[in-house]
């Protein structure tokens, strides 16, 4: 993967692993993304920043994005927090709080 999307990767991630589709109802996140009944129920911070993803990923094969750049590089500022998630390193109640509390502030 291009180094300029990681970081978009990452935020989808720990976003999907936060969300009460996940927590909550276990399912995986591939499934929370591709059944319409339950991506309509994911949090909007999710939905955005799948979508900051998606066009970061779009941006690689533009050409005029080639020349200008798609965008920064990773900065590494999610690996911390992937890592914790990814292994089972975490508190399933903070983590839903942590979602609640981004995803209130979003709406303001």
């Amino acid at each position: 993967m291009v180094a300029s999307c990681k970081d978009q990767l990452k935020q989808v991630a720990i976003c999907l692993q936060r969300s009460p589709c996940v927590m909550i109802e276990r399912n995986q996140p591939k499934k929370c993304l591709t059944d319409p009944a339950l991506a309509k129920d994911l949090p909007d911070l999710c939905k955005a920043q799948l979508s900051t993803f998606l066009e970061c990923k779009r941006g690689i094969v533009d050409m005029r994005k080639r020349i200008r750049g798609n965008g920064t590089l990773s900065t590494g500022k999610y690996d911390e927090q992937y890592e914790k998630l990814s292994t089972g390193d975490f508190d399933p109640l903070e983590e839903m709080h942590k979602l609640d509390k981004l995803n209130s502030n979003q709406k303001q």
